[in-house]
């Protein structure tokens, strides 16, 4: 948006203000994250909204950041872990693999299904006021932060319950977030801004979801697939944000490789791209949402 400020108007009796002209602005854009910044105070707001809508009248209230990623955890360690006989990584118990896979999927998967669904569930505030429209989805990407970082010491909990060692490297877990929120905000800005054109986005967000948490290893290490699959298998992003989270918090697991730099080049590509889709986008969304 162009804005253009002009002198009061000598015509009229009664003192006016400044007139701000806003006009509609062609090309490429981006998020005014200047304006974002001056209304931190409404970004704050939308965080604790999003907090608060996501356990308001639930009788476990908070727990559930808990609860959730240790019952899939061990619905996943009886039928896969005891029962299949599913490995995990170099010799680290069952449990502790599939519940550190879960806390970091869960942190995901909130964060891109929250944030899709961001735009559409704020039609109400949308077509009513102006006011720094990326907000929504980035609050709602925001907010399972804390969600990740309750669970996480669950995770920590449970490698001590294990006897399994703790090094230094968990200190660089704090690293992994905004990787996974940049690939997480960025596919659900795109996804946001479709959504309000497209209501089939939000049959198609839990559907990929799903089928994301049987192609990513996250209830299976990596290292079970055969070597001529790894190149292809490879490509998904959260292959190497997963590899990279568990040689960070395992102290056994062997560093990576190339396949982080995956999700290092992806995320960025597809933060930037989503938010000038979304930008460009949110122009008519008063319109038609």
């Amino acid at each position: 948006m162009a804005t253009v400020t002009g002198p009061p108007n000598p015509t009229t009796s009664a003192p006016q203000g400044p007139v701000t002209i806003i006009e509609p602005v062609g090309g490429l854009m981006f998020p005014d994250l200047r304006e974002l910044w001056r209304r931190r105070d409404l970004l704050r707001l939308f965080v604790r909204r999003d907090i608060a809508v996501r356990y308001k009248q639930s009788i476990a209230g908070g727990l559930w950041a808990v609860l959730q990623p240790v019952g899939l955890a061990a619905v996943f360690s009886v039928f896969l872990g005891l029962l299949a006989k599913v490995p995990s990584q170099t010799g680290i118990p069952y449990p502790v693999f599939a519940l550190s896979g879960m806390v970091a999927w869960l942190f995901f998967t909130n964060c891109l299904s929250r944030s899709s669904d961001s735009t559409v569930a704020s039609s109400d505030l949308i077509s009513k006021v102006y006011f720094p429209r990326f907000a929504i989805p980035l609050a709602a990407a925001l907010a399972p932060i804390l969600d990740f970082a309750v669970a996480f010491v669950v995770v920590v909990g449970a490698l001590l319950v294990y006897g399994e060692p703790i090094g230094p490297r968990i200190l660089l877990i704090p690293l992994i977030v905004p990787l996974m929120l940049a690939l997480a905000l960025g596919a659900g800005l795109w996804l946001s801004a479709l959504y309000v054109r497209f209501r089939d986005i939000g049959l198609v967000v839990p559907f990929v979801i799903q089928v994301g948490l049987f192609i990513t290893p996250i209830i299976y290490p990596f290292s079970l697939l055969p070597d001529n699959l790894r190149l292809v298998y490879g490509l998904n992003p959260l292959v190497g944000v997963l590899e990279l989270y568990r040689w960070m918090l395992f102290p056994s697991a062997a560093w990576p490789g190339l396949v982080v730099l995956v999700p290092v080049i992806v995320a960025p590509l597809v933060l930037v791209t989503g938010a000038a889709f979304f930008e460009r986008s949110q122009r008519g969304f008063a319109d038609v949402i």
